[in-house]
């Protein structure tokens, strides 16, 4: 028999000389939730989606439907958890339940573009900021120019940081788990800091009366009223964006092998990450429309007159922050959002390289990825190969519209796995289960039922993204059968 990269899997099958060892607790589960989950979203996400919606008590729906889908999507994903507490997490989950086709491209499409288009993302992200302190990184300063490829400060820091949390997170578990738990203390009590002393700035409480008058009211960006089915399509749109800054809390099943007393750590970990967040970002939300109108001008002289639908480079969080400090606010919410990031990219980091590990242990990923380093215990050549493309991507500058178009694949892949649960139930019903999801099956109904009504409304606004999230997918497709037929006895 071959292995998927043509060598002889039966004379030289791969040794993992290392073994996984779970030394991540309850604390340093929720702290992977919470710190991959709290990148940059929180501070960004919400101007567009007021220029969506177009209505102050829409903006609040939105998060609130995304953070209840959320929460939902986590106590589905704990029963399956807890049943398969192994490396992979969702990969192993759509595996089970479907059929190593469906676990396949749910890993190529992690791969390729979810996982280390976002790894790239926030680097990026991280840098933009960077830039607050140090001018010189820019996406604007260019250090290299070749026509169609530009290279410029603000990348070479991204990867510059992509490089140093991968080589960390080569060392072993317990280098990565202390900057996680470190970095997501930090980002939560600066963010929590900035949630009360905005909540306290009553002084500054500029959208309070505007917004309270027409709370209700959505309206366009020509101010034209957004009613019946419309409104439905708009308010489905509107919730990407908060749904994937409440992303990534699914990558605690993916480092399940490595969790102490999984059957319950991870269930636990799930719920009380997710709520953790999704309390903070209902609260950084409420603390947007009371200092700042929703709606604003584009070209607005003020904070006050560009509101939250028209802040700076969509940059709410720096815009209240300004409101609550003054000029300085600017720098004190750059400095937070650097320490989020930071944090979130190790989170990702740590672990997106298990789910390419269990890829290959069956011969759909680089065989050398199954394998453990003998001394530090972890997918050393995963880790690798994820910063290598995550580095690509950042560098090509295309990162940004491939994570546009697996937005409707990533929710796709939800569905599916929420799916799941029903799927095993019916289908396995004696299975060990450590954990049984509460109200079922009406909670996983529920979540498919709104999550399907959230891409239905993606494909009739943006059937253009859909179709080309799609196609990154079935691109998987191919390659799936050649390793399958790879893997074939000779």
């Amino acid at each position: 028999m071959t292995s998927a990269d043509g060598s002889s899997a039966t004379e030289n099958p791969p040794q993992a000389t290392g073994h996984f060892q779970r030394s991540l607790g309850l604390w340093d589960a929720v702290s992977v939730v919470v710190g991959s989950m709290i990148g940059s979203g929180i501070f960004l996400v919400s101007a567009e989606t007021a220029r969506n919606v177009g209505s102050p008590g829409l903006l609040l729906l939105c998060w609130i439907l995304a953070g209840g889908l959320t929460v939902c999507a986590a106590l589905c994903y704990s029963e399956l958890a807890a049943m398969f507490p192994q490396a992979g997490g969702q990969y192993v989950f759509l595996r089970k339940a479907y059929g190593p086709l469906a676990g396949f491209l749910y890993g190529w499409t992690l791969f390729t573009v979810i996982q280390c288009g976002t790894i790239a993302a926030v680097g990026v992200g991280f840098a933009k900021f960077f830039g607050v302190f140090i001018p010189q990184v820019s996406e604007k300063h260019v250090l290299v120019d070749l026509g169609n490829w530009k290279l410029t400060s603000a990348q070479v820091i991204s990867v510059g940081l992509i490089a140093l949390l991968t080589a960390v997170n080569c060392r072993g578990v317990q280098a990565a788990k202390t900057i996680q738990t470190t970095f997501t203390a930090a980002k939560v009590f600066a963010i929590g800091a900035i949630i009360v002393a905005g909540l306290l700035a009553f002084n500054n409480f500029q959208g309070l009366a505007p917004n309270l008058a027409n709370f209700w009211q959505s309206v366009n960006l020509e101010g034209q009223p957004i009613e019946g089915v419309q409104l439905l399509m708009v308010i489905g749109l509107a919730m990407v964006g908060p749904l994937f800054a409440c992303d990534a809390w699914n990558n605690i099943t993916f480092a399940g092998e490595e969790v102490k007393d999984a059957e319950k750590v991870l269930p636990r970990s799930l719920a009380l990450g997710t709520l953790i967040v999704v309390g903070i970002y209902l609260l950084a939300n409420v603390v947007y429309l009371l200092l700042l109108p929703l709606h604003g001008t584009k070209d607005g002289a003020t904070l006050v007159a560009r509101g939250i639908q028209f802040a700076s480079e969509d940059r709410v969080g720096t815009a209240a922050a300004e409101m609550i400090f003054g000029q300085p606010g600017a720098f004190i919410m750059a400095g937070a959002i650097m320490i989020s990031t930071f944090g979130c990219l190790n989170g990702l980091i740590l672990a997106g390289a298990r789910v390419y590990y269990a890829m290959a242990k069956e011969g759909f990923f680089f065989r050398r990825a199954a394998i453990l380093d003998p001394k530090t215990n972890v997918p050393v050549f995963g880790l690798i190969i994820q910063g290598v493309w995550s580095a690509a991507l950042a560098m090509s500058g295309t990162y940004g519209n491939l994570l546009d178009y697996v937005v409707f694949a990533a929710l796709l892949f939800y569905v599916l796995t929420v799916g799941a649960v029903i799927r095993l139930r019916m289908r396995q019903p004696d299975l060990h289960r450590p954990y049984r999801v509460f109200a079922y099956p009406f909670l996983p109904i529920l979540y498919m039922v709104a999550a399907v009504a959230v891409m239905v409304g993606q494909m009739y606004l943006h059937f253009e993204l859909v179709a080309r999230g799609l196609v990154i997918i079935l691109s998987g497709l191919p390659v799936y059968f050649f390793c399958k037929s790879a893997l074939r006895p000779t």
